[in-house]
């Protein structure tokens, strides 16, 4: 157990150093760590929430919406099915409570047809729900009374569709997050339809919640030159085909525009913010993909000098006249923007709409100073534990206590050293499990020490009683480090937040101690022995 091959003793002395280099970044200022030279790693920690402040938002999506949407969908659906078989039809309407789609059938005789076909607009589910045990379609199609059909979204299609809802909306929120230059934002799922969305560091929340929990639904109307907003507002129902939608754009305060989208925010393949040459106000730029392009230039060419409107979330943010044909897919948005506001419409854009609106169930903003002082108090929890720990062994066991010391310094550093490699977040619960760390990795050199120090005391000459001391306590290290390597796995599988915090730091710590307390502990032993050749162990 005492002897090393060369290339036994490179590898440890690469690896140590390495985690020395890796965790010096951490020590310096910005400044310094420019300066480093350029093989040196620049990567530091980077702080959770609890350390360095910032902001905790618990979104609840609006399932009402979501189902209402997707309503409106399966209604349009039907729609263009029993157009597209010739089958007449009237009362197709929506039950947002129920969740069902009605439609009565003409014709007794285009009855069973009709339910052909509208049984086709059902999916089966997909094969994640299949695979537990569910089985069954999105979309139940079953007769009615007097001639009706009913359409009914189905429990298991609920649950599926929120779930690919949620997974949407948390691509579309990191998408959002990511135009604040932040790093290691927590956006993730909890629960049936919330998305947690921690920000360490951010200054700016106000503008956090504006950007996240806008929906960001983009659609081009023509507004309906026909009837006058008056009439609409008066007769209380727009004409068909066309609805009232209230106005932002301090010209009017709603208009009457056609219920169909020209084109929405589907088509968009980008959107940045920019200035209007002639009026240099700024504004959002936009292109289409080409099936946008190709839908808008049409339009356009044959609306030319009728208004169309730019529509935001359910409200019209401009309104221009259609002066010529817009051919190329691209376009300008404008509406009075200040520069912050013409960046953020841009990024709302860009990252595509939610598939409902998120709201905020509960609000945390985590102060800077708080962030210190929690920094302060893990720093002198872990400097006293570590003080401590270094008195007991020194004391404990002399020479082999240094040597003992020197392997905890080497393992805090390679902890460090890869929480930054890696970028992992680190949190109070984190350094909760640093300082447990180094109580694990001194219990693997007591363990080793007295195993030693019975070994001499039996009379084993000094090489023997230091190699049986190590080859003897290496199984017990093992099963105690691998039942905590587990546990920590399954803290991390299962938790979310700072559990995960503690679970990573104790699964990196859990692999340091074993290499710094059983292999480099024994390679400064074993060069000791080389060097001194010794009578007695010194413990």
């Amino acid at each position: 157990m005492l002897h090393f091959a060369r290339w036994k003793i490179i590898l440890v002395l690469i690896v140590s150093i390495g985690g020395i280099l890796a965790a010096l970044p951490n020590l310096l200022s910005p400044k310094a760590l420019d300066a480093l030279p350029g093989w040196i790693p620049h990567k530091q920690v980077n702080l959770g929430l609890d350390l360095q402040g910032g902001a905790h938002l618990l979104y609840q999506m609006d399932e009402r919406e979501l189902v209402r949407d997707w309503l409106k969908n399966i209604r349009g659906d039907v729609r263009d099915a029993l157009r597209k078989a010739k089958i007449g039809y009237r009362l197709l309407k929506i039950s947002v409570p129920s969740r069902t789609v009605s439609v009565r059938i003409r014709k007794p005789e285009d009855f069973d047809r009709a339910l052909t076909r509208l049984r086709d607009i059902s999916v089966p589910l997909s094969s994640a729900l299949a695979f537990t045990g569910q089985q069954g379609n999105t979309i139940d199609v079953t007769r009615g009374e007097g001639g009706q059909i009913l359409l009914k979204i189905t429990d298991q299609g609920l649950f599926q569709r929120i779930g690919s809802a949620i997974e949407a909306s948390i691509e579309t929120v990191r998408r959002r997050i990511d135009a604040f230059g932040t790093t290691e934002p927590t956006i993730q799922r909890q629960g049936r339809g919330r998305i947690l969305v921690q920000v360490p560091g951010i200054k700016d929340v106000s503008r956090l919640k504006a950007l996240v929990g806008e929906t960001g639904k983009l659609e081009f109307r023509l507004v309906d030159t026909t009837s006058s907003v008056q009439q609409a507002q008066q007769s209380g129902r727009p004409p068909p085909g066309t609805e009232l939608v209230a106005s932002e754009d301090g010209f009017s305060s709603a208009y009457l525009l056609k219920s169909r989208a020209i084109v929405t925010g589907e088509s968009l393949v980008d959107a940045q913010p920019g200035f209007d040459q002639r009026t240099n106000e700024p504004v959002v730029t936009f292109r289409f993909d080409t099936a946008g392009a190709r839908r808008f230039g049409r339009v356009t060419q044959s609306n030319v000098g009728r208004p169309f409107a730019i529509v935001l979330d359910n409200k019209v943010i401009s309104a221009p006249v259609i002066r010529e044909p817009i051919l190329g897919g691209t376009g300008q948005i404008s509406g009075s923007f200040t520069v912050q506001q013409a960046n953020d419409m841009s990024v709302l854009l860009r990252s595509g709409a939610l598939p409902a609106k998120l709201t905020i169930l509960e609000e945390r903003t985590v102060g800077a100073s708080l962030g210190a002082d929690s920094i302060a108090a893990g720093e002198i929890a872990a400097l006293i534990g570590l003080l401590a720990v270094i008195v007991f062994i020194l004391i404990s066991y002399g020479l082999f206590g240094v040597f003992a010391n020197l392997a905890l310094a080497v393992n805090i550093a390679l902890i460090i050293g890869v929480l930054s490699l890696l970028q992992a977040t680190l949190t109070l619960p984190g350094i909760a499990g640093i300082v447990l760390t180094i109580g694990m990795a001194v219990d693997a050199n007591v363990l080793i020490f007295e195993r030693i120090r019975e070994e001499s005391r039996a009379g084993k000459s000094v090489v023997a009683a230091i190699d049986s001391g190590y080859s003897r306590a290496l199984g017990t290290i093992l099963d105690a480090n691998i039942t905590t390597f587990i546990a920590a796995l399954v803290l991390f599988w299962l938790g979310s937040g700072p559990i995960r915090g503690f679970a990573v730091t104790l699964s990196i710590g859990v692999i340091t101690s074993v290499f710094t307390a059983f292999t480099l502990t024994r390679l400064m032993v074993a060069q000791w022995v080389r060097l001194r050749r010794p009578q007695e162990v010194p413990i």
